[in-house]
């Protein structure tokens, strides 16, 4: 017994240490899941350069989001690939923590069909995802299927059996898993069964575990069984859209998001904003800055969207030279309805541009407003025309006006704060000036803009801010925002610049429109410093393009059995300590030395203590979290620096403005999927570490899908309350529409708020698992020894089945030629494809993709004049061995148990 007491702590600190930020020399799935990742979508860059006719290296290895990024030939994309990857990496992580002891989710007590179909409904969700290009949602998904496929690895017998291939049916709908060995126990010190004969177990998640000599084994097929479902998935999307969900673009990564107002007195600003678009357009298509989507959204009253999105710049043209004012008067507009529908349908770090003249009809949105973009860490730039009094009401006697005035007051307000809790610009300028004002839209667009310091002071004081320039920063810009604002300039030789004379050596050029200044700095590396001696109330952004940036999440102590740390989903615990996770972006060299919470309207500061995790990630400790607004400030070294002037030190800091809480709201989120005209009931729990009473609930879901909720909850100090919430998606709803549900909870006198948010695909129940199957019909060669002088032709006949739902898409993965399809007369389910090309390229790879995603692959050659033709290669089906005796299968499975040694890259039980 105290042999097994002692096992037992053994594995239970092995698995802490799976949980803890280092997790040694095991593969986690962390691991496992970036691995995968970085070496499919080399295998897509090749083959779209291959498609282009360009040649293709291979970046060296290890791969890293930044080498895979340059050898894809978009390092601009760094950034946002590694954003991707951590996205897909941390729902991957949540599994764990939501789903510790939920069987299913990892492939436990032999619950291999549940797991199996968690597998399918998040494939067919993801797929579905894509083809409306919700790369969130489908990311999302991602992760956590992901987890499970790789848990099959490490907790079925499958590696033990022998293969030496993924089982590929575990990501085939219909298909049957085969015989698996029959009860073997999992071997750590949660399970029951462990101390009955046989003992021991068959988990493989750490070199430590019972069967950790297979762990490589095994990981080995993880990382192969991931790398084979994202060639399933890239084969359903097509190789551009699938680089996109990865953040891949050779065109800059952001968005150009317009939410615009469309009411009568709107026209001049219409224009203007048709000026704008035709000027980014024209100077960014084609370059690296070129946007990867445009997004549009108009609101008025009564009314807002539809959210209209594209990645055609023409077709973007046309959305605007179709809006056209109309009513509306002075009253107020659902602005925030609109701003609401753009945070949810751009993607993730976007910039959001919102043009109006008049203010909220919908100010209750605030709080919803502000989690999102907390949640996306997107930015919003309010355009604001015609400011004074929002349209000047006339009353009828001069206390009024003073009402009117406050209330302009009051609304204008609540654009600066959203402005300021995202790091955007409220500019207020009259209506000729807006055109001149959205100048800075051309250049805040850019995939590589960096935030180096970002202030806000109401009311303002004098004021010191230093800030640290690296030569890694080029076009460095100073944006200024506030009324009759003064300040002095320092550059890193000392040289003083005041706001009344911005002729000298550091300022490029100064320009001034509304309530906006803007200033073109000289790039000189080194500390410089802003005085700002000004006491009206101000904000204050210093930026810059940069290759190195960072992102962040923040993490809590595990109350769980194993430890170590979980993702926090929405707001940090205020008042007490916690944790942070940074990881830099941008450069293989560069380290963290200081992170930061800083207030963002004061000077309170909280200093963190770091440690390096290795993969340019830091864990950083606090004693603290504040409960007042902050940001993030990061401060390193660049090991690559050749700078004296700065010794390769730089500072970063978030974009958005955080706040923390002493709520805490979590949903149940078991089924992403939202079947239509079937009631979904999500449950939810709020609980506060401070004092209770009666909280109001609040649920919105962007789609306008009926739901129900309680307004409140009543809450004990130091309690919790649950409650529920019924949402129905309408028949009618298209497959793969993403819905973003918020669950929003409040303290008494609004002094204190949290939320929840759920991302739902709406998904009709899937009937057609058959992959589409393609038939020779002829092909035609005169290849000779001379390739170049040479062609061949293919005629190929391509179906979904009798009972198929048709073909959606046909595409060529190899193979440079010319491609055609037609529908087949009188068929509505067979296509004919003819393939015409040069002998030198004597290989053609089809890929068919019917209307719900399922992938069939066929593949022709003119090598030898003989046609191979097939669907996608597969180990052999398990489900056709032969199936050994009852008792030879026991047999087997008493020896496999008694093993006793297993593999490590599971985080949960």
């Amino acid at each position: 017994m105290p042999g097994l007491a002692l096992l037992a702590l053994l594995l239970l600190q092995t698995i802490v240490r799976v949980f803890s930020i280092s997790n040694g020399d095991s593969l986690n799935h962390q691991v496992i899941t970036e691995r995968a990742i970085l070496n499919v979508t080399v295998q897509v860059c090749r083959a779209v350069a291959l498609a282009e006719g360009k040649d293709f290296t291979f970046p060296p290895q290890p791969f890293t989001s930044t080498t895979v990024a340059a050898a894809c030939e978009a390092p601009k994309s760094a950034t946002s690939f590694r954003k991707a990857i951590n996205h897909i990496q941390k729902e991957n992580k949540r599994i764990d923590t939501r789903r510790l002891f939920s069987p299913p989710y990892h492939f436990d007590d032999e619950r291999f069909a549940e797991g199996k179909k968690l597998i399918k409904d998040g494939l067919e969700a993801i797929k579905a995802a894509n083809k409306r290009q919700d790369i969130f949602s489908a990311r999302e998904t991602l992760g956590g299927i992901l987890h499970t496929l790789q848990d099959f690895y490490s907790h079925s017998n499958w590696v033990e059996m022998g293969n030496k291939l993924p089982n590929s049916n575990l990501i085939r709908a219909g298909k049957s898993i085969g015989k698996i060995a029959g009860k073997c126990s999992h071997g750590n010190s949660f399970d029951k069964t462990r101390k009955t004969e046989p003992r021991g177990g068959i988990n493989k998640d750490s070199f430590t575990s019972n069967h950790g000599h297979l762990h490589n084994e095994a990981a080995r097929l993880a990382v192969a069984a991931t790398s084979e479902l994202l060639e399933d998935i890239r084969g359903a999307a097509g190789d551009r859209q699938f680089l996109q969900m990865m953040g891949i673009n050779k065109e800059s990564s952001k968005a150009l998001c317009f939410v615009v107002d469309t009411t009568g007195s709107m026209g001049d600003d219409i224009a203007a904003v048709r000026a704008v678009t035709s000027s980014i357009i024209d100077r960014k298509v084609g370059t690296d800055d070129e946007p990867s989507s445009y997004i549009l959204v108009p609101f008025s009253d009564p009314g807002f969207g539809p959210l209209m999105k594209t990645t055609d710049p023409k077709v973007f043209k046309n959305h605007i030279d179709s809006l056209a004012p109309s009513g509306g008067g002075d009253a107020a507009k659902l602005s925030l309805s609109g701003l609401q529908l753009a945070l949810i349908g751009a993607p993730p770090n976007s910039e959001i541009f919102l043009f109006t003249d008049a203010p909220a009809k919908d100010a209750y949105l605030r709080n919803t407003v502000i989690a999102l973009i907390e949640r996306t860490k997107s930015v919003v730039n309010f355009m604001i025309t015609n400011v004074l009094g929002f349209r000047r009401r006339r009353q009828a006697d001069k206390y009024q006006q003073q009402q009117s005035r406050r209330m302009a007051r009051s609304d204008t307000q609540l654009y600066r704060d959203l402005a300021q809790a995202s790091g955007g610009q409220a500019i207020e300028v009259t209506k000729d000036q807006l055109l001149e004002a959205t100048s800075i839209i051309q250049e805040s667009s850019s995939s590589s803009l960096v935030t180096l310091l970002q202030v806000s002071r109401s009311p303002g004081k004098a004021e010191n801010f230093p800030f640290t320039v690296d030569e890694s920063v080029r076009n460095l810009t100073i944006y200024i925002t506030g009324r009759s604002v003064n300040f002095t300039l320092i550059d890193p030789s000392g040289v003083p610049q005041s706001s009344t004379n911005t002729s000298g050596s550091s300022i490029i050029t100064s320009q001034s429109v509304g309530n906006f200044q803007t200033l073109r700095l000289q790039t000189k590396a080194g500390v410089w410093e802003m005085r700002m001696v000004s006491t009206n109330p101000y904000s204050l952004k210093v930026v810059g393009e940069s290759p190195i940036d960072f992102l962040f999440d923040f993490l809590k102590e595990s109350q769980g059995p194993l430890g170590g740390f979980n993702l926090v989903d929405n707001r940090a615990t205020a008042g007490g300590n916690g944790s942070l996770m940074v990881t830099l972006t941008g450069s293989d060299s560069a380290t963290v030395t200081e992170v930061t919470l800083v207030e963002s309207s004061g000077s309170g500061q909280v200093n963190g203590s770091v440690e390096a995790q290795g993969g340019g990630e830091f864990f950083v400790r606090f004693d603290r979290i504040p409960s007042a607004e902050f940001v993030i400030l990061v401060k390193g070294q660049n090991n690559n620096s050749a700078s004296i002037a700065s010794s390769g030190i730089f500072q970063r800091q978030s974009t958005i403005s955080l706040n923390a809480s002493t709520l805490t709201v979590t949903a149940e989120d078991s089924d992403i999927i939202l079947e239509p005209g079937t009631p979904r009931s999500v449950h939810f729990s709020v609980m506060t570490s401070g004092a209770g009473g009666t909280f109001t609930i609040q649920a919105a879901n962007d789609q306008g899908f009926n739901l129900t909720f309680p307004s409140s909850v009543s809450l004990d100090t130091g309690g919790s309350a649950n409650g529920t919430v019924n949402l129905t998606a309408p028949l009618n709803t298209p497959s793969g529409t993403g819905v973003t549900l918020t669950i929003e909870a409040t303290a008494p006198g609004a002094a204190d708020t949290n939320y929840a948010v759920l991302r739902l695909t709406v998904l009709p129940t899937v009937i057609d698992f058959t992959q589409p199957e393609c038939q020779l019909l002829s092909l035609q060669s005169n290849c000779s020894d001379n390739c170049s002088q040479s062609m061949w032709e293919l005629f190929v006949q391509v179906t979904d089945g009798a009972e198929g739902t048709g073909v959606n898409r046909i595409s060529l993965r190899e193979g440079n030629g010319i491609l055609n399809t037609s529908m087949a007369a009188g068929s509505k389910n067979i296509t004919l494809v003819s393939y015409t090309g040069s002998c030198c390229s004597p290989d053609v790879q089809l890929v068919v993709v019917d209307e719900v995603g399922n992938v069939g692959t066929c593949r022709f050659s003119v090598r030898t004049n003989v046609t191979l033709a097939q669907t996608t290669i597969s180990p052999p089906d398990p489900t056709t061995t032969d199936v050994p005796s009852l008792s030879t299968r026991l047999v087997q499975s008493v020896l496999l148990c008694l093993g006793i040694t297993v593999l490590g890259f599971r985080l949960s039980s």
